[in-house]
Parts: structure tokens; C-alpha cells; sequence
């Protein structure tokens, strides 16, 4: 640790270029850091069903039809997402082509933002040094570095969400710009339900009643500034409702609100899970921060000050989201995802107060973060030898599921190398515990943050792309073969929309094409080709006799059906 409370490590950015602030020297480094994370090979890997897929097909609908006000999937009204994301996707599709790489790249630079952001909020918030930890521990942590390389809607969703919160925050602890930070918070917060929906100013209203409460109302409140808060929050966030209700769409508020109740109380699409589902979600897809934020999650001896009420916002925030969704029904992996930011905060927090850390509580974070590291080192090397032990998984029946054995005749074409993903987390722990253990904090946390990014960064290259060849990718490959074609594109049996964005699905005039059993059995007026899992394949030859069975693969069966007049 250097005299003014600097970490070493830290410091040494600020000699890199002496003509700037420190503050300016850290911006630059980590937005440099950001965009060499999020940035590349972006477009590795195809996109994964459903939400990957759902969003981009959706943007790349606004596109062919021109309707950039409707969301829509098959080129039918999609009602359960609103629309400020796709038309990200939209502006970046026009500007990288309709692919994979201009899918996923708002998200890239919603990393950015969201360190940068970070950095900015922490510096005020506390010091430069926080700031940094609460940046390492981010950009660092398995989901939350996973997320920036995808494409769907939460990354967005959330720091709209985070922003709206530390807007309030500012507006209810200071005297000064009441009137700016209360429509900075209801701009963001409209910027989140315009993004994915109401649940954003759901989240907001219960985080800041708790608050309220706990501090017994002690808030002065301008009636000008609430006021303000409500005309902004209802123009943003509410504007593309009112389009659409002027443009004679009537039904898209109750159709809206239907989602939501629905997602409350049932399992919607079949995403169930046990009661528990989003807090081993967090403690395992946010490693390492979630390891180091545990002291922090129940109450800290550290609060003091003017980041006392910040600190309470975060926590009030972890479990808001956390208990809300696990009330939900609706068990999906990115519906905690908004616990990344008070997670990582609290984890921060931890190690920027370590010096009230005991002996036994250090030991314990220690073991623990390296217990998990290892593990998860080893499930992932035992996925890199997948192909050499897959037929004697198969020949001791060892998975019930027909469909995964079948997936499981794919080849991921290992080369031997991919391993050295679960080597590089091995060896940045065994250094980490090392440091940890001789209680240089600072230090240990950005070795273990460096180490599971570079971890990170190197199985997404290497291993992701292996994987997909035991899922979707037969499926993909299949109906980008026949994207040239003006054909009818369907899937039997299962749920998918990867038919409709790499068999570039056309908007087909006649009406009846929206009919999936007109397709099977109807008078076609062009050829229609059909993805069904290998299990239904039989059912299918027998349920629809004029269906050609073009090839089987891995997992799939495909078909093809020509029209009458054809023939």
C-alpha cells in the first residue's frame, strides 16, 4: 500500500502518463480495458436460443419490414418486450450487417459504460481506490464479464436501473440539484421500462420505500421535483406505449400486463426451478466477488459517514431483486442479474475495509474462493475431454435423455489446448492464496479478478464455440443453407427462433403461412422445410407421410415438403 492509500499495483497506471490527472489516467485505462474485454470475437460463435436469438431476429425484422415502432417475431406483434434495445441492435445492424458481431455489440459498449461508470460513482462515492476494486471485482466476475459478450436485453436493463437508483440516492442525501437528480432518476428509470418493462419502476419503488422507511421519512420532498420526477418518468418510459396506442394498437397495455402477471405466477416457457434457484445462481455465476461480498451482505461495523446511506441503498437493492425473483415462478439465470452491481459493491466493500477482517475470517474467504476456483477449473478441463470419454457415457446409459445422447454424436473437435482455460485459473489462484494469505488484499483481488477474466476470455474463444456443436449449431448450419430460398421455415415439437434469423424468415403474403399445421398438411404454394428433435422423428414420418426426411444429425432430424403443383 503507497502513502496517500493507493494500492501499488494502482499506481503504477498513473506513471504511464503524467500529463493527465490520476482520476483521467484511470478513466482512460479502463475504458482501454473495457473495450479489449468486450470487444473482440464478438461474432465467434452463433447466437443461442431463445433470448440471443429472439432479440437480434426482432431487430432484424424492424429492418426488413421498415416498422421501426413495432417489435415483432415471425413478423407477428411481439407484446412482451418493449423496444429500446432492438433498435440498439437495429443502429448497429445497420452499421455491421446482420450478424452475430452487431447482435452482441451494444452490449460491448454497455461494458464500457458500465465500468466507466463504476469507476466514476465509487471515486465519489468513497476514493479512487474503492473505485478500482469495485471495477476489478465487476469486470472480473464470471456473469457479469459473460453478459457484456452476448445479446440480450439486461445488461442495458440493469444500469438504467443502477443509474436511476444513484440518481435518487443523490436527490434524497443532497441539498444541492434536487430538481436535476430527481429527473435524472425518472429519465433512467424510464429508460429501463422503455428497455424490458414496468418491473424496472417496480424494483425502484420497493428499493426506495425500504429506504425511506428506514430512515422514518426524514427526507424533504419538494412537490416541484416530484412533480418533474413523474412528467419525465411517464414521457420516457411510456412514450412507445402511447404511439402504439395511437397508432390503434389498443390492446398493447393489457397484453403487457398480462406478461408480466404471467411471468409472477407460472413457469413460463418451462423455465422452473427450486426455491432457492437465484441464490446458488449468484454464489456460483458471480465468483469471485460473490465469495467476498458474504461480510457484507448482513451488515457492516464500517458504515460511516456519507456512504452509509449508498451502502444501505446496495444492500437494500441485493435482496429486493433477490427475494422478488424468487418469489417469480419464472426461473431464468439474468432475472437476478440487476444483483451484479450491489454484489460486486459488496464485495468492494469487504476488501476496502479489510483491516477490521480477522485472521479466521480472511482464511475462511481464502479457502473458499479457491475451493470454488479449483472446482470450476476442473469442470471445465473434464469438458475440454468430453469427446474421449462421451461412448463410455454412452455405453453405461449414464444420461436417460435419448435427445442428449444424440447431441452427444457431435464432434467439438478438441484440439488438446483448450484446457489451458482451466490452467490459467489453476495457477492465478494458487498465486492469489498465496498473496491473500500474507494479507496483501488489494493485491490478491486483482490477481484473482485478472486471472477468472483471462479465464473468462480465453474459454468463450476456445471452448463456447466446441460446445455449441453438441446443441444448436446442426440446426443453425441447416437453415442458413436454405436462407436463399423463399420457403416456409418451421420447427416441430420444440420451441426456437433460430429458423426465423438464419433462415432469414420472409414475411410471406399469404396469411395461411402463419398456420404451422397448413404448412404440414395444407396446399402450399412453396417448398417448406422442418427441424424436429431426433425423439419426434418418428411421429413425424408417421403423422405427415408427405414430409421428405432429408438427413439426421447429431440430435436432429430434417425434412422437406414440396408443394402439389411441384411434384
Amino acid at each position: 500500500m503507497t502513502a496517500n492509500g493507493i494500492p501499488g499495483p494502482f499506481k503504477t497506471f498513473t506513471n504511464m502518463i503524467t500529463r493527465f490527472s490520476r482520476e483521467q489516467v484511470y478513466t482512460l485505462c479502463i475504458g482501454l480495458l473495457a473495450a479489449l474485454l468486450f470487444m473482440p470475437f464478438l461474432g465467434g460463435v452463433h447466437l443461442f436460443d431463445w433470448d440471443e436469438i429472439n432479440f437480434a431476429e426482432s431487430a432484424r425484422e424492424m429492418i426488413v419490414s421498415r416498422d421501426y415502432l413495432t417489435v415483432q417475431i415471425n413478423f407477428i406483434p411481439f407484446r412482451e418486450k418493449p423496444p429500446l434495445f432492438i433498435w440498439m441492435q437495429v443502429i448497429s445492424m445497420k452499421i455491421f450487417g446482420i450478424n452475430e458481431f452487431a447482435a452482441r455489440f451494444p452490449n460491448a459498449i454497455c461494458g464500457i459504460v458500465s465500468l466507466l461508470t463504476l469507476f466514476t460513482i465509487g471515486r465519489k462515492i468513497i476514493d479512487v481506490r474503492f473505485a478500482l476494486l469495485w471495477v476489478f471485482l465487476y469486470a472480473g466476475s464470471i456473469l457479469p464479464f459473460f453478459y457484456f459478450k452476448s445479446g440480450i436485453i439486461d445488461p442495458w436493463f440493469n444500469l438504467f436501473i443502477f443509474l436511476g437508483i444513484y440518481q435518487f440516492y443523490l436527490y434524497v442525501s443532497q441539498e444541492k440539484k434536487k430538481l436535476y437528480h430527481s429527473a435524472g432518476s425518472a429519465l433512467f428509470i424510464g429508460l429501463a421500462i422503455l428497455t424490458k418493462g414496468p418491473v424496472a419502476f417496480l424494483v425502484f419503488f420497493i428499493t426506495a420505500g425500504i429506504f425511506l422507511i428506514l430512515k422514518k421519512f426524514k427526507v424533504k420532498f419538494r412537490m416541484s421535483d416530484m412533480l418533474v420526477f413523474v412528467v419525465v418518468l411517464s414521457f420516457t418510459g411510456g412514450f412507445w406505449f402511447i404511439l402504439q396506442i395511437l397508432e390503434g394498437n389498443f390492446s398493447i397495455i393489457s397484453d403487457f400486463i398480462v406478461y408480466q402477471i404471467r411471468l409472477f405466477r407460472t413457469r413460463d416457457a418451462g423455465h422452473g426451478g427450486f426455491l432457492l434457484y437465484h441464490f446458488v445462481v449468484l454464489f456460483a455465476g458471480v465468483f469471485p466477488a460473490s465469495v467476498f461480498a458474504i461480510p457484507a451482505l448482513f451488515g457492516s461495523r464500517a458504515e460511516t459517514g456519507f456512504n452509509k446511506d449508498f451502502y444501505r441503498w446496495m444492500i437494500i437493492l441485493f435482496w429486493v431483486v433477490l427475494l422478488l425473483f424468487t418469489v417469480v415462478k419464472t426461473k431464468i439465470v439474468h432475472y437476478s442479474s440487476l444483483c451484479y452491481f450491489p454484489l460486486t459493491f459488496a464485495a468492494a466493500w469487504s476488501v476496502y475495509h479489510s483491516g477490521l477482517m480477522t485472521p479466521l475470517r480472511a482464511g475462511i474467504l481464502r479457502i473458499l474462493a479457491v475451493s470454488m476456483g479449483v472446482m470450476l477449473a476442473l469442470v471445465v478441463v473434464g469438458i475440454t475431454l468430453i469427446d474421449q470419454y462421451k461412448e463410455f457415457i454412452i455405453s453405461r446409459n449414464l444420461i436417460g435423455d435419448p435427445f442428449a445422447v444424440a447431441c452427444l454424436g457431435g464432434s467439438g473437435e478438441w484440439k488438446g489446448y483448450e484446457a489451458f482455460a482451466g490452467i490459467i485459473l489453476i495457477a492465478g489462484l494458487t498465486w492469489f492464496s498465496f498473496t491473500w494469505k500474507n494479507r496483501d488484499f488489494d493485491k490478491g483481488i486483482m490477481i484473482v479478478t485478472v486471472t477468472v477474466s483471462l479465464f473468462m476470455f480465453t474459454a468463450m474463444l476456445l471452448i463456447v464455440p466446441r460446445i455449441e456443436a453438441y446443441s444448436q449449431r446442426p440446426v443453425v448450419e441447416f437453415f442458413k443453407s436454405v436462407n436463399h430460398q423463399d420457403a416456409y421455415l418451421e420447427t416441430i415439437g420444440y420451441k426456437s427462433y433460430a429458423h426465423l434469423f438464419y433462415g432469414r424468415s420472409r414475411n410471406h403474403v399469404n396469411a395461411q403461412a402463419r398456420d404451422e399445421n397448413w404448412i404440414l398438411t395444407g396446399n402450399i404454394d412453396k417448398v417448406a422445410y422442418f427441424a424436429v428433435k431426433i425423439t419426434g422423428k418418428d411421429k413425424v414420418l408417421q403423422e405427415y407421410p408427405e414430409l421428405e426426411l432429408l438427413y439426421e444429425k447429431h440430435g436432429f432430424a430434417f425434412f422437406k415438403r414440396t408443394p402439389l403443383s411441384s411434384k
